[in-house]
């Protein structure tokens, strides 16, 4: 059975419409302040991690009553708190993880974030994160999507080039082609069809829907949630 993990970064706050749309999730992992957003977010975490020296004292005492499982770190250490959530997170065996709070308002951190979900030791499992309204998916072989037609979609590549792009279901579509790094020829393309695929061969994809309210009814998320 399909098993997706929720991780909460210290980042922007998902909107209520958002919350309301997530899929069900097996297992909540918050990173430091994350604790805070995910009790915003009425979610009971089952793991945090970090150095805490940003969650509140009352999320830490919260959690405690809860029983969530709290691991610390120093704070002097190499990993960001998002990078040790997301190591637990993959140790869970997950199909799906979902990452929300990416943004801390800080370009360094959204684009080390970014890169960070991209990095393929995460590639085992289908990794999205929603942000702002939008939803960011990686691709490091193939993936799906489902939309309405003209849906707006862009195709970034990270890390490198990505070769041997593969599209269906877009209105400008790529046939093994590269989309070279820097470049911004994948913005802006959109939906011909309820359903698209995008693969490649080499490299990592981004695949970012702007305004983009996630649709939990998609088989891929058909998971279990863990509010309780």
């Amino acid at each position: 059975m399909p098993r997706t993990v929720l991780v909460f970064s210290g980042g922007d706050r998902p909107s209520p419409g958002h919350i309301a749309a997530l899929p069900e999730v097996d297992y909540v992992v918050a990173a430091d302040s994350g604790i805070d957003r995910a009790h915003e977010a009425g979610y009971v975490v089952d793991l945090g991690v970090g150095d805490f020296d940003s969650v509140t004292a009352m999320g830490y005492v919260e959690a405690e009553r809860a029983g969530t499982r709290l691991i610390r770190h120093a704070r002097d250490k190499n990993e960001t708190d998002l990078e040790l959530a997301m190591i637990e997170a993959l140790a869970e065996r997950p199909d799906h993880i979902i990452v929300l709070g990416v943004d801390g308002g800080r370009p360094d951190h959204y684009l080390a974030n970014l890169a960070l979900l991209a990095d393929r030791r995460f590639a085992g499992a289908s990794v999205d994160a929603w942000v702002h309204g939008a939803e960011v998916a990686i691709v490091h072989e193939q993936r799906s999507f489902t939309g309405r037609v003209e849906d707006t979609l862009s195709l970034l590549p990270i890390g490198g080039d990505a070769r041997g792009v593969r599209t269906s279901g877009l209105h400008y579509p790529l046939n093994g082609e590269t989309l070279a790094a820097g470049s911004p020829r994948g913005v802006s393309n959109f939906f011909s069809a309820p359903v698209a695929v995008v693969s490649v061969e080499q490299g990592t994809l981004l695949v970012i829907r702007p305004d983009r309210t996630p649709d939990p009814s998609r088989a891929q998320d058909d998971v279990r949630r863990a509010i309780r």
